[in-house]
């Protein structure tokens, strides 16, 4: 079944995350996924403290992406509109939460530490390695003229998928002379996707081409 998580940005975000963390190495399963890949990259900046599942499990993965990227990234940050999620109390859970299954769980979390403090000490005698980057990336793709079925064209758009591509949110802005183009949100995992073999292989490419005829970068930023 399908897990759903929603507005990583903000507090309520986090929490629901953090509460499906707990006991939990990673999103699905006992090893990482590629559901994983796609909460990480939803996710701005590693959760603070109020959020210590998420915050273990970003460093986890922040790790193991670094260990398979070993280029040196720039480790640049941006701001954003979005208010900034606060700090607050961790709350106790319930009694009546405390069943074998947490105890199974706890057990598996305990191992998990043993092996972070284990990174920790190597990490001592050897230089750190960045986190892979991530880029929020504001496109225009445009129509060959007024006839084109934006509905299709945009289906064909998000059909594209390859690791480290993530689509978000889009609108249709007006050109003029009855046309509109397509203006769509995506966030890349800079060690996976090229923005260039993107829209070249891909969005420019048969068969999405009988739709789009070109597509331009409105705003590249560095998370």
């Amino acid at each position: 079944m399908a897990i759903t998580f929603t507005d990583l940005h903000t507090e309520s975000g986090l929490k629901s995350l953090d509460q499906h963390l707990s006991g939990k190495s990673y999103v699905s399963g006992d090893q990482l996924t590629m559901d994983d890949i796609k909460v990480y990259a939803a996710v701005l900046e590693k959760p603070g403290s109020a959020f210590p599942n998420a915050s273990k499990w970003y460093d986890s993965l922040a790790s193991q992406l670094a260990a398979s990227f070993p280029g040196k990234a720039v480790g640049v940050r941006i701001g954003g509109k979005g208010a900034p999620v606060e700090a607050t109390p961790a709350k106790a859970a319930p009694a009546g939460d405390d069943d074998d299954d947490d105890l199974d769980l706890f057990g598996d979390e305990t191992e998990d530490e043993k092996k972070a403090a284990e990174e920790r000490e190597a990490s001592k005698k050897k230089p750190s390695k960045k986190e892979s980057g991530k880029s929020s990336i504001l496109m225009d793709v445009k129509p060959w003229d007024d006839e084109t079925d934006m509905k299709k064209l945009e289906e064909a758009v998000r059909s594209v998928e390859m690791p480290g591509l993530f689509w978000g949110a889009s609108k249709l802005v007006p050109v003029g002379y009855g046309i509109k183009k397509l203006q769509i949100m995506l966030t890349i995992i800079d060690d996976l996707v090229s923005v260039d073999t993107l829209i070249e292989d891909h969005l420019t490419a048969e068969p999405i081409n009988e739709y789009v005829q070109s597509c331009d970068i409105v705003a590249f930023n560095k998370i």
